[in-house]
């Protein structure tokens, strides 16, 4: 889908733990491949829409990367292939069946908003990363 950058990444806008994950890969993404969305924005609902998602899915990391949509543990971990540093060695973690992976991550998606918060609204992107943010 050429409407949408190479590597983008929806996650929820109003979760600490998410927005936290954010910093994270802005920080070892030194080439800044990565652009952001809001899984509540209207990029966010375009790209549900363009891919099939379930709804059910809204809760989920999502990672767009060269016009194919990747969630849960396999979107985290493809990520981590990007990253700067000893991070890329995450992406080994691809070999253990997704159903283990995405158990974990459903477990820590269930508990995100308990254990690490959330906010009233989207974060808001200083102005040197807005260029990063879509809507």
């Amino acid at each position: 889908m050429d409407k949408f950058p190479d590597k983008l990444i929806l996650f929820d806008g109003v979760c600490n733990l998410c927005n936290r994950s954010v910093q994270f890969v802005i920080r070892h993404d030194p080439n800044a491949r990565f652009h952001f969305a809001s899984l509540q924005s209207a990029t966010g609902q375009e790209v549900f829409t363009a891919f099939g998602l379930a709804d059910q899915q809204l809760d989920s990391f999502v990672l767009l990367d060269n016009g194919k949509a990747y969630t849960q543990s396999t979107a985290a971990l493809r990520v981590s292939a990007h990253l700067a540093g000893a991070w890329k060695l995450l992406y080994a973690f691809l070999i253990v069946p997704p159903f283990i992976r995405n158990a974990v991550y459903r477990w820590i998606a269930r508990n995100r908003y308990q254990w690490f918060g959330k906010r009233d609204a989207c974060m808001i992107p200083s102005p040197e990363l807005s260029q990063r943010f879509l809507d």
